[in-house]
């Protein structure tokens, strides 16, 4: 296990013609002892660059890439005791599952048959044991993931690097393949840094996330932190689906998550009242959820309000109702930067 520490950290690209790219900018974050640390972001964010430069596959265009302490930042991958898995798997499709596994083990001139005591370990672990004289061809995407992170782990290396392992796989093996990713690393220990643009992924799998926006970090936290307690308003609404509501009062934004947005009659007194035109109602898995126009917190603003299948609360289209909002549940930033501030005083 290590600590994967990078200070300062920027890369460019060569844009061309325009000026050149910064991909990450200025980044300075730390993935603790053991952790599973996610780096989450749209597309663009500079997240698997970050991790690329990690790996040593990148070289920073200036800052340092430390693990436990030493400065790694001009070694090979090789020296640096990290395994990656790719999107792909990048598998030898003319090698059986067990020559896949020992390729790196071959490769660095370990005796055969420890090689192949390592492949059968982790084999046994990852459940694939029943596939070693296999091809890739005659395996599904949840037992190639399984191969390539098998063949990972017989490098003991003291890093994992993932790279969006699971966005190949069909959402109900995403599933059940996001539970085995979970429980392989609370097996096994080993420090992981994991690149997704899924927060269903991020929230489920991660210690703490890395929100990245534009190759800068946004907030780094526990997945409940950054859900209840966004840093800005970028992160309030890439976080959660749907998105939290943002309204517009002064220079303030008042923000609320949908599942907060209650008929007032099931809130306490403690809670900010408003008024709700629906217009719209969907029925998602036994959730309502109401889209409309919310006034008497801030400027009128198209929000939307997520009703459990606990809250019976007869709701019609068409109509306006009282909603309201606990005032534990508030979050506000201010206008311009977008950046969480101070909370202002509403109603009264």
């Amino acid at each position: 296990m290590a600590v994967v520490e990078v200070r300062d950290l920027v890369k460019e690209f060569d844009g061309g013609k325009v000026d050149r790219v910064r991909a990450i900018d200025g980044v300075s974050l730390a993935a603790e002892d053991g952790e599973y640390l996610v780096l989450l972001g749209p597309s663009g964010c500079g997240k698997t660059t970050l991790l690329r430069t990690v790996a040593g596959l990148e070289q920073p265009s200036s800052g340092e890439v430390l693990i436990d302490g030493h400065d790694v930042t001009g070694l090979p991958p090789r020296a640096r005791k990290i395994a990656m898995v790719f999107q792909s798997y990048a598998l030898y499709p003319h090698k059986t599952v067990l020559a896949n596994i020992v390729f790196p083990l071959r490769a660095a001139g370990m005796a055969p048959a420890e090689r192949e005591r390592k492949a059968g370990w982790a084999a046994g672990l990852l459940g694939i044991e029943h596939l070693l004289g296999r091809k890739p061809r005659q395996l599904s995407g949840g037992e190639r993931q399984r191969v390539a992170l098998a063949r990972a782990l017989v490098r003991d290396p003291h890093v994992f690097l993932l790279d969006e392992p699971l966005s190949n796989l069909d959402a109900k093996l995403r599933a059940s393949a996001r539970d085995e990713l979970k429980k392989f690393q609370d097996e096994i220990g080993t420090t992981t840094i994991y690149v997704t643009h899924d927060q269903v992924e991020a929230m489920g799998l991660g210690d703490r996330i890395v929100v990245l926006a534009d190759g800068r970090v946004r907030q780094v936290a526990t997945p409940a932190e950054i859900y209840d307690h966004p840093a800005d308003t970028f992160v309030a609404t890439f976080i959660g689906s749907p998105p939290m509501n943002l309204v517009p009062r002064g220079d303030t934004l008042v923000g609320f998550r949908p599942e907060h947005l209650l008929p007032a009659a099931v809130l306490p007194a403690d809670a900010v009242a408003l008024s709700l035109a629906v217009e719209r109602i969907e029925y998602l898995s036994g959730d309502r959820h109401l889209y409309g126009t919310v006034t008497g917190v801030g400027e009128p603003t198209k929000v939307i309000a997520r009703l459990p299948a606990t809250v019976e609360e007869p709701i019609e289209a068409g109509q306006t109702h009282e909603f309201a909002v606990h005032t534990s549940k508030l979050r506000f930033f201010d206008e311009d930067s977008g950046v969480k501030c101070d909370p202002v005083r509403l109603g009264g």
